[in-house]
């Protein structure tokens, strides 16, 4: 099989992940990691504040692991750094999975909002950021139906301590624009998408579809932005598929 690499979202951690384990028992390899200073790790010296800065640890990790070439992907902030990967180092990539992720640069106003939670933040700690962002990372079926999901995800947020979020929004809002960068990814790849996200919509990941040559999507029915999680039997199925078929 090979090396499964899955980049976490923000402000969560890489045990977002954990449904996603049961692909190993398949052959995969699977290496979730924690980007750096979340999930309550130990303090590290500097903190992330660009997605170059957790692309070169994830970088430094697969070589530390002896990881020439990987399926790698990653959901929300966790495909910027897939792309941010991509850019400084293709080489490592046998697959691409970009999940419930974009391209694009934040716009004016989404900057704006990013800039007011960093200062809510600094000012009232992680919880601020988890109160804004919990009612948009799942769907309302997900929140009726498996309020076990949304307190996991809470819980993962509030692990992590106020500089390191901080230095994610940082990362978030100064990110490059990956659109230029779609038609040189020729690796196969998989996109998906929840049908009811409302961060990253499916446009979103159609627009990308049609930018990067041969990529399939697939669209998750009554799932948010937090696919893997709301609906991990359908997304596990999706992914194990496209392993088989193109890797």
């Amino acid at each position: 099989m090979g090396t499964l690499v899955l980049i976490h979202g923000f402000p969560l951690s890489a045990r977002m992940w954990e449904p996603q384990l049961e692909l190993a028992e398949q052959g995969w390899r699977i290496i979730a990691p924690q980007l750096r200073g979340f999930d309550g790790t130990p303090s590290p010296s500097s903190v992330a504040t660009s997605v170059d800065d957790y692309a070169g640890d994830i970088i430094d990790l697969l070589d530390g692991l002896h990881v020439d070439h990987a399926v790698i992907g990653g959901l929300s902030m966790g495909g910027y750094i897939t792309f941010a990967l991509f850019r400084l180092a293709p080489r490592y990539f046998r697959a691409m999975v970009l999940a419930d992720t974009r391209a694009q640069v934040d716009p004016p106003q989404a900057i704006e909002g990013r800039k007011k939670m960093m200062a809510a933040v600094h000012e009232q700690g992680v919880t601020a950021a988890a109160d804004e962002m919990l009612p948009k990372l799942v769907c309302d079926s997900t929140r009726t139906n498996q309020p076990e999901v949304v307190a996991t995800l809470r819980a993962m947020m509030l692990e992590n301590s106020a500089d390191v979020v901080a230095g994610a929004i940082a990362a978030l809002m100064t990110r490059p624009d990956s659109l230029p960068l779609l038609p040189s990814i020729h690796c196969p790849t998989l996109i998906l998408v929840g049908d009811a996200d409302a961060i990253t919509p499916p446009a979103m990941s159609e627009e990308m579809q049609r930018s990067i040559p041969g990529a399939e999507l697939a669209v998750i029915a009554d799932a948010g932005h937090m696919s893997n999680m709301e609906q991990p039997v359908a997304f596990n199925r999706t992914l194990s598929r496209f392993l088989e078929r193109r890797v």
